[in-house]
């Protein structure tokens, strides 16, 4: 990649797991009856064709991760399991109140935090507790986040039980100045062992997370981490760029200096070094920082066109409502964001007050709604169009303006009512949806609230 173009379009940008973006929603617009309407006219519209999806987020860890961006709390008590889950379990079924038949779960994602802090048997509770008050699809994709050191056999079996068929392990890096750094300790040897386990009870897709950009990370880190990946060959990579926003996330990514940091130029030496590899291994590539084997779910919806893209990331499980349970998590009605409040001690005391614990939001306009086609399109299939009136927005010309040097730089091609993102253009996908972010572009923000594109 040449460094020039590295240094032209390495500025700060959203990823674009929804739109409008975090920063942009009109938060004194939104209140918690106008989201309860949201749910309810999507749920109508969608639950019978296509299900909807649960994340749940489950906060808590044993120790802290400095390169984590998440919401979580640090503790060695496991006595805060239970009453979490009472509370989680309370807030569903405030959900399920608001519904006029039981909800069709097409997709569950257990997030965190560390979701296997909690016990097999906490798990089981959680999801039991979930299928009271809901259908299991025939075709429900249920996945976990999984943390190799403390994800037990036992925490495998029981989930598969219960119908998950897909776990993510945070590998991060293998060097062990790296895992210093961002005190994440863990053997090659308990990835191996936390891999073979799943497979081994029975789960379809077993996916790796590897961080580019970290602390003290070089290429050659990159290189020895994804040659032992290659190891293991699990169905599902994410090879992402470490966001570096300590702003945002106060002490949990102060645990080195800026300094320690590779330069935009190594980490994009770092991600082609890495994504050869990769692609050289037999995995394709999706979408952004994401790569699949032929043989996963997520490959297939690629080719049958179905991939989805939300605040779980990519999902080959597209469902038009995500309703997301427990602190701090998202929830996605199509035609409105909302939510919970960051604090544990906050989120259960609104609960036990049968008050829906949303803090923020935002409803879509109709032009929000056109640009957020517009987004998920180059996103997920690296290509929009504007055929019809209703895929064309007021200020589009202007977005197409804007687009015009990146169309001679050779990122996109354009013709009069299509897009599509080149091959060399993919590693600026996110720069390409920034000339559609209409809300970004009338309201630069001052100071600076994303992580660097590159």
């Amino acid at each position: 990649m040449a460094s020039d173009l590295i240094q032209k379009y390495n500025v700060a940008g959203p990823r674009y797991t929804s739109y409008p973006t975090v920063p942009y929603w009109e938060e004194q617009d939104f209140n918690s009856e106008k989201w309860k309407s949201s749910i309810i006219r999507s749920f109508n519209e969608s639950n019978s064709s296509e299900g909807i999806s649960l994340y749940i987020h489950l906060p808590f860890c044993e120790s802290l991760c400095t390169f984590c961006g998440c919401n979580k709390r640090i503790t060695k008590n496991h006595g805060v399991e239970d009453p979490y889950i009472k509370s989680v379990l309370r807030e569903w079924e405030m959900y399920s109140e608001l519904l006029e038949e039981d909800p069709v779960v097409k997709e569950i994602h257990l997030g965190g935090g560390t979701p296997t802090f909690f016990s097999a048997e906490n798990l089981k509770l959680l999801i039991d507790g979930i299928f009271k008050k809901a259908k299991r699809s025939s075709e429900a994709e249920m996945s976990f986040e999984g943390h190799p050191n403390n994800t037990t056999k036992e925490h495998l079996e029981i989930l598969a039980a219960l119908g998950f068929n897909r776990v993510s392990y945070g590998v991060q890096d293998y060097n062990p100045t790296v895992q210093k750094a961002i005190h994440r300790i863990q053997p090659f040897e308990n990835v191996k062992r936390a891999t073979l386990q799943a497979r081994e009870t029975g789960f379809s897709s077993v996916g790796h997370d590897i961080i580019f950009g970290l602390p003290f990370q070089t290429k050659e880190h990159i290189i020895h981490t994804i040659e032992r990946t290659k190891e293991l060959m699990p169905d599902r990579i994410a090879f992402y760029s470490y966001a570096h926003v300590p702003w945002i996330k106060g002490n949990g990514q102060r645990g080195f200096n800026e300094k320690d940091l590779p330069t935009a130029k190594e980490k994009r030496e770092q991600y082609e070094t890495g994504k050869q590899m990769l692609l050289d291994a037999g995995y394709v590539e999706i979408g952004m920082d994401h790569f699949a084997l032929r043989t996963d779910s997520l490959y297939k919806a690629v080719e049958e066109k179905t991939i989805h893209r939300n605040f779980m990331g990519y999902t080959n499980s597209k469902t038009q409502a995500m309703i997301g349970l427990g602190v701090s998590a998202i929830s996605d009605s199509w035609y409105g964001f909302a939510q919970n409040v960051k604090s544990v001690e906050e989120y259960q005391e609104l609960v036990s007050k049968d008050i829906l614990p949303v803090y923020r939001g935002h409803i879509l306009t109709d032009e929000d709604l056109v640009i957020r086609k517009h987004i998920l399109n180059l996103m997920c299939k690296l290509k929009t169009s504007w055929y019809t009136r209703k895929e064309f927005f007021k200020e589009l010309p202007d977005v197409l303006i804007r687009l015009k040097e990146m169309q001679k730089d050779g990122l996109i091609e354009i013709d009069s009512n299509y897009l599509e993102i080149t091959e060399k253009g993919r590693p600026f996908v996110r720069n390409i949806c920034m000339a559609f972010d209409m809300r970004l572009q009338r309201n630069k923000p001052q100071t600076q609230l994303f992580s660097m594109t590159v």
